[in-house]
């Protein structure tokens, strides 16, 4: 999809969901009540949609950079000395040729003795791929390369872009939500006299919805990033080899085991390890990427 589709699609999600609030709200008497009360109910939308955006924009803006300094990055070229990193900016490239990106997307290397990587940049056109030099160290070069087409496809895909619209849409709604509960449960503007302590309460209603409203809609962005990553093995599987992704997944897991989670915490960016044992289970629900075993059988029970 792209990019212009997928913020007309996200204008018409938010439109809708915006609509459908409103009606609801009206046909409850909560907006007449809010009108009596001072509350413009439309500002307030106006406002918490610019603000819930805004910060989701600026971070998908900024990403690249703030991944080079704060990883510290050393992004290669073609013309690099070391081999591996010259192997690692040329498949790079077929991959992104394969997957019909307008250009190449920056290529890097950040240490860590953990196998990691990811992608993240505003646009196909402005991305950023890298890799930890424990995952070039512990993996062979055709489970790097589909861990790169893993990444590449997140690229082809705009999951950065459509990840950060959702999270917009999620902080939008988590404002507004939370200030017209807040209003509705502190009593604001029902007695002047009561203005101060009925603003302390709006205060303290407003920051307990915000944290509710939040991992609510946490759960949301949850699930959808992991179906994405079921789409990104996908494509990687596709360029480069069914067999190498499984086998890439496969080396992530044991990997997994040399690090004792309540110990070193492995951060796993790109291929999100935990080790929830049931099913369904909060952890599971809040992660962003599924479970190591789930991602190999999908490809493993794929058609070919």
């Amino acid at each position: 999809m792209g990019l212009t589709k997928r913020i007309l699609l996200f204008f018409i999600v938010n439109a809708l969901v915006v609509l459908t609030v409103s009606v609801l709200f009206s046909l409850l008497g909560v907006e007449p009540y809010l009108a009596q009360q001072g509350l413009d109910m439309r500002q307030l939308a106006i406002f918490c949609l610019v603000w819930g955006m805004a910060g989701s924009l600026i971070s998908l803006a900024l990403s690249r950079q703030m991944a080079k300094w704060m990883l510290r990055i050393e992004l290669l070229s073609s013309s690099t000395q070391d081999p591996k990193g010259r192997w690692l900016v040329t498949e790079v490239a077929q991959l992104a040729r394969q997957a019909g990106l307008p250009c190449c997307p920056e290529v890097g290397i950040f240490r860590s003795s953990e196998p990691n990587a990811f992608a993240t940049g505003p646009t196909r056109s402005r991305a950023l791929v890298a890799v930890s030099s424990g995952l070039l160290e512990r993996m062979s070069q055709e489970e790097v390369s589909a861990v790169l087409g893993h990444e590449i496809s997140h690229v082809a895909n705009g999951d950065m872009v459509t990840m950060t619209l959702l999270q917009g849409i999620v902080n939008a709604f988590v404002m507004f939500l939370s200030r017209i509960l807040a209003y509705v449960l502190s009593g604001m503007g029902r007695d002047s006299q009561r203005g101060r302590s009925s603003y302390g309460s709006f205060i303290l209603f407003t920051m307990l919805f915000q944290i509710v409203f939040m991992l609510l809609g946490s759960l949301v962005i949850a699930y959808y990033s992991r179906r994405r990553e079921f789409a990104a093995d996908r494509g990687g599987a596709t360029l480069a080899g069914r067999d190498n992704m499984i086998a890439a997944l496969e080396s992530l897991k044991a990997s997994s085991r040399i690090y004792d989670p309540e110990v070193d915490k492995p951060s796993l960016e790109a291929f999100k390890i935990h080790t929830a044992k049931k099913p369904g289970c909060l952890i599971e629900l809040l992660s962003s990427h599924p479970p190591l075993d789930q991602r190999i059988e999908r490809l493993a029970t794929a058609k070919a």
